[in-house]
């Protein structure tokens, strides 16, 4: 519709507010109250306007086609600033320091010439500066309640409130007390939000954005989410890191350990320099000296087993880049396909089940399209913790009306907000899901003319299903028949579902069952690719997780997902590469530790991956390292593994290094440097071209661009994607095979990418976990993140995060903890059949009887010495998800 502003015709969308039609007109007018990322209040009165002769609020008045809207004169300026010196009035004259460079309120008098003396409040209201990232300054608070709606409308926390009256009005927690103790998740948004400083964050006092300091656009090196973020640096430190508004996953939020958990870059226990082992002790040396050693080894390792005795574990925090070099040295320099990374340990059944499924190994959607959904089946993840942004966004959909069905153990995070609450029983996901879709055909609710034109294995799928009604899941899976029928209904019944899954579904003995049986009720919806739903969304742990594989650093396909057994895809690389091919698939990473302990390998270099930490059955890891003659670690930080490693090469952190991440969305995003590496870091790109330099070797592609270049020029789905690109546009979704035109944010519109174009239905049986309990280890124990940490802790325990949460908790229901003779806060000792670790027991009612639950982000409590060495029986993904263990109290 056209609007008039001041006499300028304005073009806007239907149902735009005033504020968007002159802000489109390119006249600026104050808005204390308001915030585009969530819904105008129009308490503050500064952003008057005048539409057809009527002073009215900008923010809260829709336009309308035709309207005359007047902004720039005499009258409308007195009235803004006579509001404005109201709500200055209150305030002490501190509130207006910085003038044009001081916090949004500062801004707004030095531009309507409201002067310090305007501000003449008493002050003496007092400060809470007891949490560690958010600090909050009652005397600089106007009560215009934008934290208290970005708490809820954003980040859904409603850790917020506006409490006292009047002139006393001021924000502080919901649940009374001091902040650090309240429900509050240290997002930032309340601080990005505040227009006095009323809430500051250590660095940006007083909410001030100042101009001296340097910006970088980059993206998020913490979960899979692929936030992107604006690094604040000033004289090579960081000063503050801030979620970029035009982010394309979280347009303008963030979370405690995107935003605030970057204090590890200054950690005096970085490592600076290379390390190199002499009787026994890890001692500083030159990169000269390390290289030449680590040159040695792998050739000592060649001549005696073959190139097969040498074997690389990549990393999924990794850039594409580097894990597009590394799997290219190991099979040009090298010679063989032992080349594996993290994903192994996680989302492998994804990539299988995924892949069998659908064609591709990715999600079938954009995150963009989930938020359409009218029914979100979220299982086996816990969003709102381990992909904080995610889970926001998820939770304002559900309370806009989106019904919710949750399928987890725990009654945490987004289940609190189910319409129903699966509780299944660890290890039993493929029997749940096989419940819900006999529903779906008992019922009537599959989609039989989507099944009839893009599916097969529909009879064999049904066969199989008439063994799992939903008694028999019940009496399986612990879940009430009713649930599962309600359950299936709400999927079956919507018009556009969605299914968002986490590892939970993965990281079992049989989870690429999980994620096939999964993929099913997508398929017998019809609610994937053209169909009428959203498919199936995996989230994926680490940031890098879907690029590390996407680049083919992975023992059995190349990149792309070209298997290394097609002669085809071989010769493409080898005519790329300038080098044979490997035709045998290489070894998986806890194949490679098994070959270590059979005196099978003679090198291992592990990159980005403290894998005595986060692999199960870590003891026998470490015995594996042991017995391997030559262990290369790039680390952050002297970490488990790097202990145990002959030679350690300091490397650059996510906030260091150039490239880019693919999100578990698809999206490739630019990775761009805000720092240097200290000392004499370098980035693994570097390293590794050092390392095939000191073999003698070359691999071309000089710099990240580069590398990303050649990789696209070898696989049809990354062609149209370039750092260019990326530079330009922001972020675009594979498959993107040209470069003029949009990445496929949704797949499969037309033909599903498996041979025959069809999406192909999974009849695969219940089979039980590797673990089950008995009378001597008689709870199951489940493994998984929380929210103040990530992974292994290694970056964010050298944090104030560790002020926010700090050891390993054990949770258990209050009945088995009166069974054991255990308290909050007792020292626990937890046994499997594998090992012993200590924790701190937490009684709480978000795990059942029978069942425990503790995180991995504390290495020295020894977690994953507990874990089992049982596996998925198709990817090896380890099943951290059910382990039997029994308890005791610490001291006896």
């Amino acid at each position: 519709m056209s609007v008039d502003v001041d006499g300028v015709a304005v073009r806007v969308p239907q149902g735009a507010a005033l504020l968007d039609v002159v802000r489109a007109a390119g006249v600026a007018v104050p808005a204390l109250c308001h915030d585009d990322r969530f819904a105008p209040a129009g308490s503050c009165r500064t952003c008057l306007v005048k539409a057809d002769g009527h002073v009215m609020a900008a923010c809260v008045t829709p336009a309308a086609h035709g309207a005359r809207i007047e902004v720039d004169t005499g009258e409308l300026r007195a009235l803004r600033r006579d509001a404005v010196e109201v709500i200055v009035s209150a305030l002490p004259p501190r509130a207006l320091d910085g003038g044009a460079d001081g916090s949004e309120l500062a801004q707004v008098c030095h531009e309507l010439g409201v002067t310090p003396e305007a501000a003449h409040g008493p002050g003496g209201r007092g400060r809470d500066d007891s949490h560690p990232y958010v600090h909050l300054d009652r005397d600089l608070c106007i009560a215009c309640g934008r934290c208290v709606r970005m708490c809820a409308d954003v980040q859904g926390t409603f850790a917020l409130t506006l409490t006292g009256r009047g002139g006393d009005t001021v924000v502080a927690p919901g649940t009374g007390g001091v902040w650090a103790e309240s429900d509050c998740v240290a997002c930032g948004g309340c601080v990005d939000t505040c227009p006095t400083g009323a809430l500051s964050e250590p660095g940006l006092p007083g909410g001030a954005r100042p101009a001296a300091l340097t910006r970088t656009r980059t993206t998020c090196g913490y979960c899979g989410v692929g936030c992107a973020l604006e690094v604040l640096t000033r004289d090579e430190e960081v000063v503050a890191v801030t979620p970029a508004r035009d982010g394309p996953v979280n347009r303008g939020h963030a979370c405690v350990k995107g935003r605030f958990a970057h204090g590890f870059l200054t950690s005096p226990e970085r490592l600076t320099q290379p390390l190199l082992r002499r009787d026994g002790v890890l001692e500083p040396v030159s990169w000269a000296e390390a290289l030449d050693h680590i040159a040695r080894g792998f050739r000592s390792a060649v001549a005696a087993g073959g190139p097969d005795a040498v074997a690389a574990i990549s990393s999924s925090r990794a850039t594409n880049e580097e894990n597009y070099l590394i799997q290219k040295f190991m099979r040009t320099v090298v010679g063989t396909n032992n080349v594996d990374n993290c994903s192994r340990l996680c989302h492998a059944p994804s990539a299988a089940g995924l892949t069998a499924a659908f064609g591709l190994s990715g999600g079938t959607d954009s995150l963009d399209d989930v938020e359409q959904a009218d029914c979100l089946l979220v299982v086996g993840a816990n969003p709102v913790e381990a992909h904080p942004v995610v889970g926001a966004r998820l939770l304002q959909r559900v309370l806009r009306g989106a019904r919710l069905v949750v399928a987890d153990p725990r009654a945490v995070g987004l289940a609190h907000h189910a319409d129903v609450h699966l509780r299944p029983r660890p290890g039993t996901n493929v029997a749940l899901f096989h419940g819900l879709a006999h529903v779906l055909l008992a019922e009537g609710l599959a989609d039989e003319a989507f099944l009839g034109r893009r599916a097969t294995g529909l009879p064999e799928l049904a066969g199989l299903l008439t063994g799992y009604p939903p008694d028999r899941v019940a009496a399986i899976t612990g879940v009430p028949a009713a649930d599962v029928v309600a359950a299936a209904r709400l999927y079956g019944q919507a018009g556009q579902p969605a299914i968002v899954y986490g590892l939970g579904v993965t990281e079992h003995l049989h989870g690429t069952d999980g994620v096939r049986a999964l993929a099913n009720l997508a398929i017998l919806r019809g609610a994937v690719g053209a169909g009428r739903g959203f498919g199936v969304i995996p989230l994926r742990g680490q940031n890098n997780v879907q690029g590390a594989s996407d680049m083919g650093a992975l023992p059995d396909l190349l990149p792309g997902y070209q298997r290394v057994t097609d002669p085809a895809a071989r010769e493409r690389a080898a005519r790329s590469w300038g080098a044979e091919i490997p035709a045998e698939p290489g070894l998986r990473i806890p194949q490679m530790f098994a070959a270590a302990r059979a005196g099978d390998l003679g090198a291992l270099w592990i990159i980005g991956e403290d894998v005595c930490a986060t692999d199960p059955d870590t003891t026998r890891v470490a015995e594996a390292l042991e017995a391997c003659p030559l262990v290369v670690c790039n680390e952050l930080f002297l970490s488990e593994t790097a202990r145990r490693a002959d030679v350690v090469l300091p490397a650059a952190s996510w906030l260091e290094k150039d490239g880019t991440f693919v999100n578990f969305d698809r999206r490739f995003q630019r990775v761009r440097p805000a720092l240097a590496p200290p000392g004499l870091a370098r980035a693994d790109f570097t390293i590794v071209h050092a390392v095939a330099e000191a073999l003698g070797a070359g691999l071309g592609c000089p710099t990240p661009a580069a590398a990303l270049a050649e990789c696209a020029a070898l696989v049809p789905v990354f062609a149209g994607i370039s750092h260019e690109r990326l530079d330009r546009e922001g972020a675009v979704c594979w498959p993107a095979p040209y470069p003029d035109r949009p990445g496929e944010a949704r797949l499969y519109r037309e033909r599903f990418a498996t041979p025959d174009g069809l999406a192909h239905l999974a009849a695969c049986p219940y089979l039980p976990p590797g673990e089950e309990p008995d009378d001597h280890y008689p709870l199951i124990m489940v493994t998984g993140r929380r929210w103040a940490h990530y992974n292994s802790g290694s970056m964010t325990r050298r944090t104030h995060n560790l002020r926010l949460d700090a050891d390993d908790r054990l949770d258990l229901h209050p009945d088995d903890a009166a069974r054991h003779g255990l308290r909050d806060g007792d020292p626990v000792t937890v046994e499997s059949r594998h090992g012993e670790a200590r924790l701190t027991a937490r009684t709480s009612r978000e795990v059942v009887p029978g069942q425990v639950f503790c995180a991995f982000h504390f290495p020295a409590s020894g977690v994953n010495t507990l874990t089992s060495d049982f596996a998925d029986t198709v990817t090896s993904c380890p099943e951290y998800k059910v382990t039997a263990v029994r308890l005791r109290p610490a001291n006896r």
